[in-house]
């Protein structure tokens, strides 16, 4: 039976179990849950596992499945003795309403493959790569696993996190974190990065998902309905970037800031019209948008499913803002998708603004019918 791919998006992914991986599934009998609020808050925590055996590992896993299940239910956290910790944090109240807007999903790097259940190791697994611009930092990159959170409030993210790593204790290791959210849009369409232009204006379409996000292999049919997650943490240098002329902003995205609209449209949601302007004099060839999506037949595959969040970290050691993105996509193939599309962007003006940081690949396992974890239908 195939997965319930769109409740994957946004519904309560789990864990591996004894037979290998799987992540919980939509029960289509099942009263269908109300639509979630956008969910305008993230966190995507990368750990290690500390587990000596597959089925420490395994158990380690059950055991978060439980909790992400236990997050989806309304309750009242039990009383316990004097000298025992509480249940609960107590961030989100006394009487928890069962996080209608929480989606929570694990994915697996290549790094877990490695040490445990090679034998459902997806073809398309790898650790990520290191592009010519990128400025990674080894400490935060890659990771076993990943747990990525969202929800419509913080605090509910927040909560979901440390419940989850206390579940986890003993078996996690942190290895990396980062929190982003997504702003109000301003005033209308994508919401806007922080350097002031609309994001994520582009997208492929939830009829195009078969084609280019889920994983369909014959010879993996256990991975079927999966995907895989890329993360990229990027410094967006704002000090400079505030000292060009608005007219050299827009050449370098393509795009106008104030609309959103490609410098050759009216309206956010415009195609650019490149065939009208095969020399670049109205959107240049370097731009942004013209590299990372030419509208080619040839490029048409290599699309992915963008979700991006802001994320604000104080001030580095020189006094600067430390601002950026939480990048993250998904894609059926990494390099014929992800990579495909980095490469074009080698070398173009908007490196001098931008420093990769880190990140990682994850694979995210398609709903197995046979799990019993409840779905939130959330967005895409």
């Amino acid at each position: 039976m195939r997965a319930s791919r769109r409740g994957f998006l946004g519904g309560t992914a789990a864990a591996a179990g004894a037979v290998g991986l799987a992540a919980c599934a939509r029960d289509e009998s099942a009263p269908k849950p109300a639509p979630v609020a956008e969910q305008r808050h993230a966190t995507y925590a990368a750990f290690d596992l500390t587990c000596t055996s597959a089925a420490e590992t395994d158990a380690l896993l059950h055991a978060l499945r439980e909790r992400i299940g236990a997050l989806r239910q309304p309750r009242t956290p039990v009383a316990t003795a004097i000298t025992a910790p509480p249940t609960d944090s107590g961030t989100l109240g006394p009487d928890l309403d069962g996080a209608p807007d929480l989606t929570v999903n694990i994915g697996y790097g290549a790094s877990f493959f490695d040490r445990w259940h090679a034998d459902k190791r997806p073809a398309g697994i790898r650790p990520m790569r290191e592009f010519d611009d990128d400025r990674l930092d080894p400490a935060r990159c890659h990771g076993d696993l990943i747990l990525e959170i969202r929800a419509a409030d913080q605090d509910t993210v927040l909560h979901a996190l440390r419940d989850l790593s206390r579940a986890g204790r003993g078996g996690l290791a942190p290895r990396w974190r980062q929190d982003g959210s997504q702003p109000s849009p301003r005033p209308d369409g994508a919401p806007r990065n922080h350097f002031g232009f609309k994001d994520g204006t582009s997208n492929v379409r939830p009829e195009e998902f078969d084609r280019l996000v889920w994983l369909d292999d014959a010879a993996q049919p256990w991975t079927r309905g999966g995907t895989f997650l890329v993360v990229r943490l990027i410094r967006m240098l704002t000090e400079f970037w505030d000292r060009i002329s608005l007219s050299e902003q827009e050449n370098i995205f393509g795009r106008d800031r104030a609309s959103g609209a490609p410098i050759d449209g009216s309206t956010e949601l415009d195609a650019p019209q490149y065939a009208d302007d095969p020399g670049g004099d109205v959107i240049p060839l370097t731009s942004h948008i013209r590299l990372a999506n030419p509208r080619t037949a040839e490029t048409d595959g290599s699309r992915i499913f963008r979700r991006a969040y802001n994320y604000a970290g104080g001030l580095d050691v020189n006094g600067n803002l430390d601002l950026g993105l939480v990048f993250t996509c998904l894609q059926r193939d990494v390099v014929a998708q992800f990579e495909a599309v980095q490469e074009r962007l080698s070398g173009e003006p908007l490196t001098d603004y931008i420093a990769p940081f880190g990140g990682g690949y994850f694979y995210l396992p398609p709903r197995d019918a046979g799990t019993d974890c409840s779905t939130t239908g959330g967005i895409l």
